[in-house]
């Protein structure tokens, strides 16, 4: 059942949906009633973390003896997740004693590096989760329950998520702190990016970190042999230098293409397009620090795109403006960190002309 439920971004109402969290708590919580009281229940209530109680359908529902199982669809909403539409079952088999045991089947990662939200070797569910699950289970029952929480195809979803990066290996996770999905939400991205940072310094320590905006640009950095572990950060290089600076890591190389970068030479530390575009300006603060011709502003000015006005640039015999570009974003960087020693490495590229430009 979908979730009438939205919020508004960039002035358009985004639907909201719900977690893999909630829906394994929903899963268990029928497959409990299913014991309990023999029924077969065509959908469940629970309550999340966010208030907002949800009523979800029941899929394939199974009894056999003291265990029983079913699944719950995950609905995404408008937010581009990849586990939108994937089964999240759970198992669960009563117990003689009064406890509560949740443990992760075929599908759910685990957890191979310490700093997570649990032990090596645990099934990757969140505390939030698991608690929700408790909670569901004592609305109907006081007895002990073992619960396996599984997806017969999360190892393969598994593989376009972040899991691997933070530490998460075998399947997807269980998660979600408010029970409830937000579309497109900044505060979750930028999680990811923190827990991306943390595997990073567990495996190669904190002698030098390498930021990328993207794919394109991890595959670069990765051509150039740089040192370090790399990091994607989209658009939240702010967010991340400060995290990483905090952290310790003793420097940064950040690699990046020229319609962002460009926007960091000139202090912005957010770059998506809905909240800034100056790459025209960026050009034009340093063509006007070279004393070049109004004409050529003017050119520039109109200007689409990046590398349009780069290859303009060229063609006029300042394509070493890429360099002052370079130059002027480690500046800024080191502005931002308060802390004009701090060894930063800028490196700017062109999807036709890559590095070596000038």
């Amino acid at each position: 059942m979908k979730l009438d439920m939205y919020v508004i971004k960039d002035g358009k109402p985004l639907r909201c949906g719900y977690t893999t969290g909630s829906c394994a708590t929903a899963a268990t919580k029928a497959a409990v009633l299913m014991l309990e009281t023999g029924e077969i229940p065509n959908y469940v209530v629970i309550d999340t973390p966010a208030g907002v109680r949800l009523k979800l359908e029941i899929n394939n529902p199974k009894k056999e003896g003291n265990k029983a199982s079913c699944s719950v669809i995950k609905d995404g909403g408008d937010d581009p997740d990849v586990t939108d539409g994937m089964a999240i079952y759970a198992q669960v088999e009563k117990r003689e004693d009064e406890k509560i045991v949740i443990d992760g089947g075929i599908g759910i990662g685990r957890i191979n590096r310490k700093g997570l939200f649990g032990e090596i070797g645990e099934a990757a569910i969140n505390p939030v989760p698991k608690e929700m699950i408790k909670k569901e289970i004592r609305k109907v029952s006081i007895k002990g329950y073992n619960v396996l929480i599984y997806a017969p195809n999360g190892e393969e979803i598994s593989k376009k998520t972040y899991n691997e990066n933070i530490g998460i290996k075998g399947g997807i996770s269980i998660i979600g702190t408010k029970g409830i999905v937000y579309p497109m939400s900044q505060e979750a991205l930028i999680k990811t990016i923190y827990m991306e940072v943390d595997a990073i310094e567990d495996r190669y320590g904190k002698e030098n970190i390498i930021l990328v905006p993207g794919n394109y640009g991890e595959k670069l950095a990765k051509s150039l042999d740089l040192k370090g572990g790399i990091v994607k950060i989209s658009n939240f290089i702010g967010d991340s230098i400060l995290y990483i600076y905090n952290k310790g890591f003793k420097s940064m190389t950040l690699v990046g293409h020229i319609g962002k970068f460009a926007k960091l030479s000139i202090g912005i530390f957010n770059t998506h397009s809905n909240i800034s575009d100056a790459r025209m300006e960026a050009f034009i603060y340093y063509l006007s620090l070279k004393g070049v011709s109004k004409s050529l502003l003017e050119e520039i000015n109109n200007c689409l795109t990046a590398e349009e006005g780069l290859n303009l640039c060229i063609e006029a015999g300042y394509g070493n403006i890429v360099k002052d570009m370079e130059k002027g974003a480690e500046e800024r960087v080191k502005k931002y960190l308060k802390d004009e020693d701090y060894p930063v490495k800028v490196i700017i590229y062109s999807m036709e002309r890559g590095v070596h430009m000038g």
